[in-house]
């Protein structure tokens, strides 16, 4: 026993060292975790919804817009107040839910569930400053139409800027569409116009700007049902006739119609998850990057150096190309639905 007993004290002194290596060891790692850059709070951080509108942080200080918010509860009916009070914690009983299937979304603290919510959020604002800016933008071309002789004179300003975009909507509906051309020409500019502009303003760091709002699938998926209703309203005889009543061979009539109905509604899905998809990976890897400078900064001047400069001209590249990005896919969504459109208003040969 006293063998034993010296053999033991003897493992138990050795480990002690060794323990107090691996505390330490855990603490750095502790700390490093602490003070490591969250990547994945960053980038969706920015592609989410907010109740606020982040700025920056200034030091210790976060700098944010504070926005409206406008909630039915079931038991005290509506409620309004500024999202900053939901800062430090619950407010009339609503809080922001850290956790489970309504993360970041306001509960009702008494009973954990969502009243009915029509908050001013951050794609909110910026869906309606980026309308009221186009609003804008299209007057002030059709102010310089009303005072001067298109036919005689060159555009100037914006409409020099816009004359290009809306001809080319209009040929592409021309070209599409056929002899009624016209009736839809309006709608297919309003889409172009508006896909392009929130492309563009998701691409300027700043506010205005860096909404994520065509990276919504909620925006994306309403614009694709106006195609959608669009397309079936206005489609002629011929068209249904085509979906429901193909010439084909008799063994594939009733095969058909399922097959035209699954294209037909497959249609917007589409329009819905290039759009969407397309331009939320274009936000994540530019943020991706720029993390990349941060993420460096515990590894020396030297690597930090280096590879802050590789991030910034990956950066610039990815800007660029994002630019591109955002007039192809304002193009393609315009063109498809003009495409569409021009086959539901085809007439029997």
């Amino acid at each position: 026993m006293k063998r034993l007993a010296l053999i033991f004290a003897a493992l138990l002194a050795l480990s002690l060292p060794l323990k107090a290596e691996e505390i330490s060891r855990q603490a750095r790692n502790d700390k490093e975790a602490e003070e490591s850059v969250d990547v994945v709070g960053i980038i969706f951080g920015h592609i989410g919804d907010d109740y606020e509108w982040h700025i920056t942080d200034w030091g210790e200080k976060r700098i944010a817009i504070p926005l409206p918010v406008i909630v039915r509860s079931r038991t005290t009916g509506w409620h309004i107040f500024s999202s900053s009070h939901l800062e430090e914690g619950p407010y009339e009983g609503f809080a922001i839910a850290g956790e489970g299937p309504h993360e970041g979304k306001i509960i009702e603290v008494a009973t954990g569930e969502r009243p009915f919510d029509i908050s001013i959020t951050k794609n909110v604002l910026s869906l309606m400053m980026s309308c009221a800016l186009l609003l804008i933008i299209v007057l002030l071309t059709a102010r310089w139409y009303r005072r001067h002789d298109a036919l005689s004179e060159h555009p100037t300003g914006i409409a020099a800027l816009m004359e290009p975009l809306i001809v080319m909507v209009h040929d592409m509906a021309k070209e599409n569409i056929g002899e009624d051309y016209k009736r839809f020409s309006p709608y297919l500019c309003m889409a172009f116009l508006f896909i392009l502009f929130n492309n563009f303003l998701g691409i300027v760091p700043f506010f205005p700007g860096g909404a994520n709002l065509t990276g919504n699938i909620a925006v994306t998926m309403v614009l694709a049902l106006f195609t959608f209703f669009t397309v079936n309203l206005f489609g002629t005889k011929h068209y249904y006739k085509e979906i429901f009543v193909p010439d084909v061979p008799g063994f594939l009539k009733p095969i058909m119609p399922i097959i035209e109905v699954f294209s037909a509604l497959m249609k917007p899905v589409s329009l819905t998850i290039r759009l969407f998809a397309n331009m939320l990976a274009g936000h994540i890897m530019i943020l991706a990057m720029v993390c990349v400078i941060f993420i460096m900064a515990k590894y020396g001047p030297v690597l930090t150096g280096s590879m802050s400069a590789v991030s910034v001209l990956f950066g610039v590249f990815l800007d660029a190309l994002e630019c591109l990005v955002a007039f192809i896919q304002a193009y393609v969504f315009t063109m498809l639905s003009s495409i569409y459109i021009g086959l539901a208003r085809q007439k029997g040969h």
